[in-house]
């Protein structure tokens, strides 16, 4: 198992989401495109929707890369429809690996890689607050930051045993998000919020100024079917990768 920075960051168990209070602000979700023209959609899926100050703060962040490499959002808003079926798919797969696992230890491990949307805390995809990121070089292409291991095996923020240049790009991608006034999941080097109540535990706050928020459906019918689409052949996470 790949080591990684355990005083970098903070933790942030369900039961502290839970604790912090909602204040919500009643601020908009707006499109990406108007408010940070800097960062580039990774994925045609991506329905690109946050609040509109973490656009402010997704241009500053994009804003503040060296230039030729840009700030590319592979997920932001998502409804809370779409975070059900990641977190009962990610179950399935759970249970065709480990079938005896008790519910606690179940649900441990699902956590670990979603937010659960059955508690006070809503994922913070679901509130216009969090943005999934990479980098991206002047032709489109994603950045490494995780060599010589998987993305996935190496997604903690600070893991050890990076090669030299993932970890140089990898720093960059958190100087310049956190420098914009986001906090990161230290669990995922991708995953950004700002006022939600995952940035409330990571900031040792006890409020949030973002909770639960729609958007009309017919707003992003075009990427929800995309997202299903291309959800449908992700094989099981929790396998290993087959041979050849």
């Amino acid at each position: 198992m790949i080591r990684w920075d355990r005083t970098q960051g903070r933790p942030e168990p369900i039961r502290a989401l839970n604790r912090v209070a909602e204040r919500e602000s009643g601020e908009p979700l707006v499109l990406l495109q108007d408010h940070a023209p800097s960062v580039r959609l990774a994925r045609p899926q991506v329905i690109p929707y946050v609040r509109l100050e973490v656009a402010r703060k997704a241009e500053a962040a994009a804003q503040a890369l060296p230039e030729g490499i840009f700030l590319g959002v592979t997920d932001a808003w998502r409804p809370i429809a779409r975070q059900k079926r990641i977190y009962d798919w990610l179950t399935r797969c759970a249970l065709e690996v480990w079938p005896n696992l008790s519910y606690a230890a179940l649900r441990r491990k699902i956590n670990r890689w979603a937010a659960p949307y059955d508690q006070p805390a809503p994922p913070g995809h679901c509130t216009g607050a969090a943005i999934d990121v990479n980098l991206l070089d002047s032709a489109g292409e994603v950045i490494d930051v995780w060599s010589p291991f998987d993305r996935f095996v190496a997604a903690p923020t600070y893991s050890y045993g990076l090669d030299p240049e993932p970890l140089r790009f990898r720093m960059i991608l958190v100087e310049a998000m956190l420098g914009a006034g986001f906090s990161n999941c230290r669990d995922e080097w991708w995953h950004y919020s700002y006022g939600d109540a995952g940035w409330a535990v990571r900031m040792g706050l006890n409020e949030c100024c973002y909770g639960l928020v729609e958007l009309q459906e017919e707003l992003f019918a075009e990427q929800e079917r995309l997202w299903i689409e291309a959800f449908a052949q992700r094989p099981n996470p929790f396998l290993p990768p087959s041979p050849g």
